[in-house]
This record gives C-alpha cells, sequence and structure tokens, in this order.
C-alpha cells in the first residue's frame, strides 16, 4: 500500500485501499464479474462497503464465484447453507434475492445478448467521466441509475434501487467518480480512452 498516493477516500483497510486502486471505476465487460457487482451491491444495502469487501471472498465461494447460471439453479438447501455460514453476510432476503435475481440476469442475457450490452444503453455506450475535486460533490444516484433501477425493478429484480444501481455503475466503470486529485482519475480516463 503506498500511503503517499492521494486517494478519494481515506482508509487504513488494505483490502479497501485495494479495491480502490486496482478494481473501483474499472470498466468491466464480464457478466460474471456485472453479476458479482449487481449481488454485492444488494448486500451492501444498510452495511458500509467495507464490510462487504471484507466478506467478499467468502461470498465468492458460497455463491460459485458469482456464476449466475449456478446460481439460478440453486434451491432452498442452497439459500440455508448460505444462511447457516457464519462467514457471510447472513440476511435471508439478500442471500433470496440474490439466488432469484440470477434467474432474472439469465433472462436479460437472452434477450440483450449480455447483460453488459443491456446496461450500456443507460449510458449510450459510453463511460461517464464527473470532475469532482469532493466526495461531498459525488452523488447517490443519477439520471442513468434511476432508469437502470426501474428497468431491473420492472423486471423483477430485487435489491436494485436507484442508489444501488449508482454504486453498480461506479464500481463496474460505467461512471468515472474518482476526484481529480486522487491518482486513478487520470488513469481510468486513459483506460477509457484506449477502449
Amino acid at each position: 500500500m503506498n500511503s503517499t498516493l492521494t486517494r478519494c477516500w481515506e482508509t487504513t483497510n488494505p483490502i479497501y485501499v485495494k479495491y480502490h486502486d486496482e478494481e473501483w471505476g474499472v470498466p468491466i465487460s464480464d457478466d460474471n464479474r456485472l453479476f458479482e457487482f449487481l449481488v454485492l451491491g444488494g448486500f451492501q444495502a444498510g452495511l458500509n462497503w467495507e464490510i462487504v469487501l471484507m466478506k467478499r471472498n467468502e461470498l465468492r465461494r458460497a455463491f460459485n464465484n458469482f456464476n449466475p447460471r449456478i446460481v439460478a439453479s440453486f434451491e432452498k438447501r442452497d439459500e440455508e447453507r448460505i444462511l447457516a455460514n457464519p462467514k457471510v453476510i447472513r440476511n435471508r432476503a439478500k442471500i433470496s434475492s440474490a439466488i432469484y435475481n440470477a434467474k432474472l440476469f439469465l433472462a436479460i442475457q437472452e434477450q440483450f445478448g449480455s447483460f453488459h450490452d443491456f446496461t450500456q444503453k443507460f449510458v449510450h455506450g459510453r463511460k461517464i467521466t464527473h470532475a469532482f475535486t469532493s466526495l461531498s460533490e459525488v452523488p447517490t444516484e443519477s439520471i442513468q441509475s434511476r432508469a437502470l433501477s426501474k428497468a431491473l425493478m420492472e423486471r423483477g429484480f430485487r435489491y436494485v434501487g436507484p442508489r444501488i444501481c449508482y454504486a453498480f455503475m461506479q464500481a463496474v466503470g460505467m461512471v468515472n467518480d474518482h476526484i481529480t486529485s486522487c491518482f486513478r482519475y487520470k488513469q481510468i480516463q486513459r483506460i477509457n480512452s484506449a477502449r
């Protein structure tokens, strides 16, 4: 962990620093990873992201590396198995929703070719780059996240409110919300320009 770098947020938790430095805002097109962030966003509801990151590896194991096809086939016994695991976020509604959402995720893949292609219509196929100088400027939702949330909820998805969708968009690089003084801001811009 390089403590001389300017980051968006201050933390000493190495898991959170690694996430910020290597993942947050990097564009993702792989549907399994998009499903992972959709599920993790649902698990975050009412919690902070640091807790979710600390439970992430165990959640990956519980949900078969977030393979939506496998998760969609989960039965009640799988839900009970996950709920009994003290190393995950043990919330029945969130676990049940992840399984239920996997089925709907597959339906979107079938209709649009991929979940990635489906999400891109909400940003017109372009990454949104903000130029915020402070975290206090970063919104918790947007027109795009409200539209994505509405489209998902109309299909029956759970735990996909506008704030969860905005956090998802930030996480998977649909939006670059690194503050301008953060060392990752320009790096993410360069990644986006190269695509």
